[in-house]
């Protein structure tokens, strides 16, 4: 069944000022209409930042525990709505059920935690180095804020933007992608029925080279958070540098599993299936690189061929459905050309590299689990990132080789190493050049009450989720104070 879905600027839905809409199809099924959206232009983002603009002065005054009271709230209402929401992520951007639901759960685990810290919003107090004065600092909201997020996380990344944001005294505008506009309107009418005041959040759908880059810099804004591909956020980061605008950018990633001579071969299997053909390769995340002690690549190698074998694809709503497909054509071309790519570099295809078409197979974006074997750190398959169900495997005679591999590309968001060996895992934790480090786990599985953020290329360093040292450190900007109840001039550094 599909859904219409609409804009909210101000409290109030609304379809594009066009009449237009683009319909979503299920890339497991594509005969079947999943939702249709306003197709948004500037006139809609002009006044979704003019709504958000004027709710800030009442939304940045409502004490932060009454700005919570909501978020709770809006949590239990995601609660009760996780299994619809679940499926409605599977139907949109195809992962599988599990999965959906897991993005669901992210969500709301968010939402509790960014709740709670309406009470924790704290600053510092320290000594001063004169009598008679006292100094502090707080924490105060940037204004109104743009958020874009892309497909694959379809509730969980808007959530992690939303929740932080709005804890802060932020008002915001949304501006999800085209593939997944249901998912957002979901998310955001659990916000709007738990009470969150008119403008406060404003939801735009649209392209995102038309709604989402003239959203950015848009002279109502104050900042903004992005997640999406490298090219799409160096692009807006340039653009926003000279406007001297705050941007947090969450973006690509080239990841990478170690897997050393005295590992549990099992245990790091799994995480090697796991990481690299869970959601279909469709991570920021996503094991793409497999880094193999030469001295068990051959039986890993082996025992990774068969395993991916095994999995079944199909659609994600099925119970039997191991892979579902790529979000869309565009995407399953993507992942075909680099194929191609790798066999014309002269890696060995040792599994999969097709589209599967057989049977029901034929409706969707389908891609057999692939593996390549005989690959060269130098090879585009092991530097570029793919964001499909492709896996390369690279063989290294230790751990200071493996390491200097895994850090020898432009990204840096996320690392594993799997080896009973604890100088070999501490020398890793140390040594990898990654914002998330695993030891004896997959690439994927971060938990909200810590930072998420990647270096080099990966991200602007400034971390979704997490409180302190995380989120919050962007979505709100400190203030400091100091209070001379001395009644007479002092000079610090000078008295």
């Amino acid at each position: 069944m599909s859904i219409a879905v609409r804009n909210l600027v101000g409290g109030e839905w609304h379809d594009a000022t066009t009449g237009e809409v683009f319909e979503r199809r299920n890339p497991a099924d594509m005969q079947e209409v999943v939702s249709a959206a306003p197709l948004s232009g500037r006139a809609e983002v002009d006044g979704a930042v003019e709504a958000a603009r004027a709710a800030f002065p009442g939304w940045r005054l409502m004490p932060a525990p009454k700005r919570g009271e909501i978020l709770f709230r809006a949590a239990e209402l995601l609660v009760r709505r996780k299994n619809a929401m679940g499926q409605m992520v599977t139907r949109e951007m195809g992962k599988v059920l599990s999965e959906g639901l897991g993005d669901v759960q992210e969500a709301i685990d968010m939402a509790f935690y960014m709740a709670g810290e309406g009470r924790r919003l704290c600053g510092e107090t320290v000594p001063s180095e004169l009598p008679d004065k006292d100094c502090k600092s707080v924490r105060e909201p940037h204004g109104v804020m743009a958020l874009i997020t892309p497909w694959n996380f379809p509730a969980a990344i808007p959530a992690w933007k939303l929740f932080p944001a709005l804890i802060c005294g932020n008002t915001v505008v949304l501006k999800p992608s085209s593939c997944t506009p249901a998912c957002a309107a979901m998310l955001v009418e659990a916000l709007v029925e738990a009470g969150i005041p008119p403008g406060v959040v404003n939801l735009l759908h649209g392209a995102g080279e038309v709604v989402g880059e003239y959203l950015a810099i848009h002279p109502g804004v104050d900042a903004v958070s992005f997640t999406g591909s490298c090219a799409a956020g160096e692009r807006l980061e340039r653009m926003l540098g000279r406007l001297h605008r705050p941007m947090a950018a969450e973006m690509g990633g080239k990841n990478a599993i170690i897997v050393m001579d005295d590992a549990d071969l099992k245990l790091a299997l799994e995480g090697v299936l796991w990481g690299g053909f869970g959601t279909s390769g469709q991570r920021c995340t996503a094991a793409s690189r497999v880094v193999v002690h030469e001295k068990v690549h051959d039986l890993f190698l082996e025992k990774l061929v068969a395993a991916a074998g095994r999995l079944r694809l199909g659609d994600g709503l099925k119970k039997e459905t191991d892979v579902g497909p790529v979000v869309n054509e565009q995407q399953l071309n993507r992942v075909l050309e680099y194929i191609k790519v790798g066999r014309d570099e002269g890696a060995r295809l040792a599994i999969g590299g097709t589209r599967a078409e057989s049977g029901s197979l034929s409706q969707g974006f389908f891609i057999e689990p692939s593996v390549f074997a005989d690959v060269v750190p130098a090879m585009r398959i092991a530097q570029e990132e793919i964001f499909g169900p492709v896996v390369s495997v690279l063989r290294c005679c230790g751990i200071d080789e493996a390491i200097a591999i895994v850090n020898d590309v432009r990204f840096g968001l996320s690392a594993s190493v799997y080896s009973r060996d604890v100088n070999i895992t501490a020398r890793a934790e140390r040594d990898l050049q990654t914002g998330l480090v695993y030891i004896n786990a997959s690439t994927i599985g971060a938990e909200i009450q810590l930072p998420f953020g990647g270096w080099k290329h990966s991200g602007s360093c400034h971390p979704e989720a997490g409180g302190r040292g995380g989120a919050l450190e962007f979505y709100s900007r400190v203030k400091v104070v100091y209070r001379d109840f001395s009644g007479r001039l002092q000079k610090a550094q000078i008295d």
